[in-house]
């Protein structure tokens, strides 16, 4: 038998224990373990379970990955993957910026010059959890911004850190010959040489309106929200010449749940409840590199 699904297990904490109600729940569903394998490091520890799942449809996947959750192993998680997405020859990873490839959330940032950090994050937070719509809260937390010299982007720029291990994860992709992407709905002040540093193949946020050497609490054209984020996965993925079933997506909001849908996996990363809730799989540890794994790379 030849395995048509991997079982990618990580975590801080994993033991043994661990590892064996795992495969007593995967065996609960018929699949058969072929082969085993452990990665990992100082940070983390990796396990790679090849399996044999008799029901490999959509259906039977997501019924196997709610069996795990459902079990809810202490010290690691686990993501169930198709084969055909780990041995494909061409990925696409595209992720979220603002708190997955970044650790802070720009507009948090920009706002604390304008004296309203802690009003803007209750909205952010509100929106990110599905409870307000995107493109509405964004107008709002932008227009408190409306005054402040533009030389903050360049401040807050300068306090912006990546996620631990999102260089070395967009590194091993391109390493690899894959296609890495990011859409954001921050801003393309911030994006910009983020993107140029690293190197991604595509990139897109919102832009904030400067006249006159200030902000003017607006931002231009269309905001990059929830259904634009899934637009651009589909758009950039078409032209790579890369299925959709081959391509990874994540975030950690809901801004993020159509894209995340959309992808062939779709990765919940330290994410509100909501989304790891409906995402394919969770990173719920701060070292985005263990997506690396998810994908076979």
């Amino acid at each position: 038998m030849t395995s048509n699904v991997t079982a990618v297990s990580y975590g801080r904490n994993m033991t043994p224990n661990g590892l064996e109600q795992l495969r007593s729940v995967l065996a609960s569903h018929g699949a058969a373990v072929q082969s085993e394998a452990s990665h990992g490091d100082d940070r983390y520890q990796v396990h790679i379970a090849e399996l044999d799942l008799p029901d490999a449809t959509a259906a039977g996947l997501a019924a196997l990955r709610r069996a795990v959750a459902d079990t809810a192993i202490s010290g690691m998680d686990t993501a169930l993957v198709p084969a055909s997405l780990r041995s494909a020859g061409r990925k696409l990873l595209i992720m979220d910026v603002d708190s997955t490839l970044i650790q802070q959330e720009v507009i948090e940032l920009l706002a604390a010059y304008a004296g309203k950090r802690e009003e803007v994050a209750a909205v952010t937070e509100a929106a990110m959890r599905g409870e307000l719509d995107f493109t509405q809260s964004l107008h709002a937390r932008v227009a408190v911004l409306a005054g402040l010299p533009a030389d903050v982007v360049d401040k807050v720029r300068e306090e912006v850190k990546l996620s631990l291990g999102a260089g070395e994860l967009v590194a091993a992709f391109k390493a690899a010959g894959h296609v890495v992407a990011v859409v954001s709905g921050g801003f393309n002040q911030i994006l910009e040489p983020i993107a140029g540093d690293l190197g991604l193949d595509y990139w897109r946020a919102n832009e904030l309106e400067i006249v006159d050497g200030a902000l003017t609490g607006k931002v231009l054209g269309a905001v990059v929200d929830r259904a634009a984020k899934e637009k651009f996965l589909r758009e950039w993925s078409a032209a790579e010449g890369i299925a959709l079933e081959h391509t990874i997506a994540v975030g950690d909001g809901a801004n993020d749940l159509d894209m995340l849908g959309a992808a062939g996996i779709g990765v919940a990363f330290n994410a509100k409840p909501a989304v790891r809730a409906v995402a394919d799989a969770a990173v719920n540890m701060p070292y985005l590199d263990a997506v690396r794994y998810i994908g076979g790379v």
